[in-house]
């Protein structure tokens, strides 16, 4: 198994593994390179949902998304479809970590391409380790220590968007005031592998800062998210047939680009669980 770099940063294409032969050696190898370099990209592997499974079981126990639960036979596995007439947004698309407004987030995921558009629709994500390795210090010692409060607004209540922007309408769950409770987690979290520090904010999620309102906590996070942003941080993927990226959750942040009206895409999308956000206290 080789792993070739893809940004300075982070993030790296894994080759010489065969997804549907797994072995102790394929899940070391593959544990390590996500602790290392956050997000991985294996190409031309065309996986189906037994394999899929036991991908995600490599990194943690697979979780059902409440709020975008796949079929009956098998709801793990979310499927993130945009059809070619559809004009919405895309599920997916702003800066966000994956479900960090619920009680006990994924700590990762993992997305397998079915259908992809012959250009566009290219996945960005960002280094959570880097934006708080470069943060302006004054920023470090006002986050280092304190939590902030997450909600699930596009589910909620509060702060639904309009239906005619929501995408994968009939197949998400809305309207839940569950997800309009503040769930509080650690600004800063650090790696229980190689130890290093990473933010964990982002702005479809993150509310408030603890012992700020939400309207002191405004223009502090929107600097942040801003700063998390910047293209040092980024790295932007495009999609090729059967390719399969894993991602980790507590450590970046991910943004789904939404450039091919007209045509047909396809991804099929399981969380896991693991140790948790304890682990990284």
């Amino acid at each position: 198994m080789q792993c070739h770099p893809i940004t300075g940063v982070f993030g790296a294409e894994v080759t010489g593994i065969d997804l549907n032969a797994p072995s102790a050696e394929f899940a070391d190898g593959l544990r390590a390179a996500l602790a290392e370099h956050l997000v991985i990209v294996l190409r031309n592997q065309p996986i189906g949902v037994d394999a899929h499974r036991a991908l995600v079981r490599v990194f943690g126990e697979p979780a059902v998304n409440p709020y975008a639960p796949g079929p009956p036979e098998h709801p793990e596995m979310t499927y993130i479809v945009k059809e070619a007439e559809e004009r919405t947004g895309v599920f997916g698309g702003g800066w966000h970590t994956d479900l960090s407004f619920l009680a006990h987030p994924p700590g990762g995921s993992v997305l397998a391409a079915l259908e992809i558009p012959p250009y566009g629709g290219d996945t960005m994500f960002c280094s959570q380790q880097a934006a708080w390795a470069s943060l302006p210090e004054p920023l470090k010692m006002l986050l280092d220590g304190r939590r902030v409060a997450h909600v699930g607004k596009p589910y909620g209540v509060k702060w639904a968007p309009p239906v005619e922007e929501q995408a994968m309408k009939g197949n998400t769950r809305r309207g839940d005031p569950e997800a309009d409770v503040e769930r509080w987690h650690p600004a800063v979290l650090t790696h229980p592998v190689t130890g290093r520090k990473g933010l964990y904010v982002n702005p479809t999620y993150a509310l408030r800062i603890e012992g700020m309102s939400e309207e002191m906590s405004a223009p502090i996070l929107q600097q942040i998210f801003a700063h998390c942003a910047l293209p040092e941080h980024c790295l932007r993927l495009r999609w090729s047939a059967d390719m399969v990226v894993i991602w980790d959750n507590f450590s970046t942040q991910h943004y789904a680009i939404n450039d091919y009206h007209g045509y047909r895409r396809e991804m099929r999308r399981a969380t896991f669980q693991n140790d948790g956000l304890a682990a990284w206290a």
